[in-house]
């Protein structure tokens, strides 16, 4: 068999993706924004971030049905904000490649974690199946070659993981609903839930979408639009080679992300321009002092099939199952293509928070969504014009610009 140039590309990118699971470690995220990178330091959890801000900290775990062992971070009040019974709860969901820190990195006064908590909420953060927070089983090791730890996209993490993590929540506050929040991805997955299991929708009060993702068909981004085309090759030579995990956390990005990105080094622009390729140009709104504590934290891990099920959506134009293939698509749906998600079964109130520049979700698959939901709060655009999908959780400016009107959205619901 002769592979083109481009399958012998996906197969050196595989090969690297392969020496990197071999690094991966445990603690991911070092010093929060603003205070300066310390290479020497010892990078804490996302734990020690919440405490050493003077926060209240509590860490669950939830078993999902198939068997995945998932982390919550519960930040149920600070010394300002006592704890106290009876607190109406706000869930947030991180996105692809990402944990619940995003939601805590950009310290107190900024993020959207802490605002939620210095509001009066008992906020909840919960992280995907795979991630660094979320790499157990009870049966299958991530760590393993060919494990079956890895055989999930987001359709999985909307179909176990949020029922899993909102059940749990509500049982143990003793709420029968909450607020949810969640960005990117963790907008996809809660689309995923309201959709195939509908009854949930009656456990939300109010859902905040940031950078919603269902359609993909007129996204900017140049990674994803690059990589779209052949991802049934690039599928097909991760399998062969027994990658399942896609950019785990690792300490070589950690150590790249101390010297390469820190204040004052020649290459800092170089990494700001990564993040801006990814998900749109915006420089006044990235703080290049929290670079290195951002990629310490992200990539923190994710399965091949959830990039893949993305690039799906982006080739087919439908927001829509993963697509195993005709004669699998046959056995597992019963039909050669897979069915689109039954949107019209998402009947919690949603809010859409989008923007102009966002390269992931574009202005008008945003829109296309919003006329598939039934009880849509509405659209609402962050009024910077260059505001990027990154801007949602890391823009120096998003408390000001996205979160007081996500709060106030939550205080009309409770």
């Amino acid at each position: 068999m002769v592979l083109s140039n481009r399958c012998w590309v996906l197969l050196a990118l595989a090969s690297v993706v392969t020496l990197a699971q071999a690094s991966t470690i445990r603690d991911v995220l070092a010093y929060r924004a603003g205070n300066g990178p310390q290479p020497s330091d010892i990078a804490p959890l996302t734990a020690d971030i919440i405490t050493n801000d003077g926060y209240f900290l509590e860490i669950h775990e939830v078993t999902t049905t198939d068997g995945y062992i998932l982390t919550m971070f519960r930040i149920p009040g600070s010394p300002a904000n006592p704890v106290v019974q009876g607190k109406n709860v706000a869930f947030l969901m991180h996105g692809l490649l990402s944990s619940s820190a995003d939601y805590v990195i950009s310290g107190p006064g900024r993020a959207l974690a802490y605002m939620l908590v210095d509001a009066g909420y008992d906020v909840w953060m919960g992280n995907a199946r795979g991630n660094t927070n979320s790499r157990r089983h009870i049966f299958h090791d991530p760590d393993a070659r060919n494990t079956d730890f890895w055989d999930f996209s987001w359709h999985e993490i909307g179909y176990f993981d949020l029922p899993a993590m909102i059940d749990y929540t509500l049982a143990y506050t003793g709420h029968t609903t909450l607020h949810y929040a969640g960005h990117s991805q963790g907008t996809t997955s809660f689309f995923v839930m309201a959709s195939t299991r509908p009854d949930y929708n009656k456990k939300i009060r109010s859902m905040h979408a940031l950078a919603p993702v269902a359609f993909m068909s007129n996204l900017r981004s140049p990674f994803v639009r690059a990589f779209a085309p052949f991802v049934n090759q690039l599928e097909w030579i991760m399998n062969m080679l027994g990658v399942n995990e896609f950019l785990p956390s690792n300490e070589m990005m950690i150590m790249g992300g101390q010297r390469l990105c820190e204040d004052e080094s020649p290459f800092q622009e170089v990494c700001a321009n990564v993040l801006f390729l990814i998900g749109g140009f915006n420089s006044p709104q990235l703080n290049r002092t929290m670079i290195p504590a951002l990629l310490e934290n992200a990539p923190a891990g994710a399965s091949v099939n959830q990039l893949v099920h993305y690039a799906q959506g982006y080739n087919s134009g439908r927001f829509r199952q993963y697509d195993f293939g005709l004669t699998l698509n046959m056995i597992r749906y019963g039909s050669i293509r897979p069915p689109d998600y039954p949107l019209h079964r998402v009947t919690a109130p949603v809010a859409l928070h989008f923007s102009d520049n966002d390269w992931l979700a574009a202005v008008e698959d945003v829109r296309e969504l919003h006329s598939e939901l039934s009880n849509s709060i509405g659209l609402f655009r962050v009024s910077d014009p260059r505001w990027n999908h990154l801007d949602f959780v890391w823009g120096i400016d998003a408390n000001t610009f996205l979160y007081e009107r996500v709060i106030s959205f939550m205080n009309r619901y409770n």
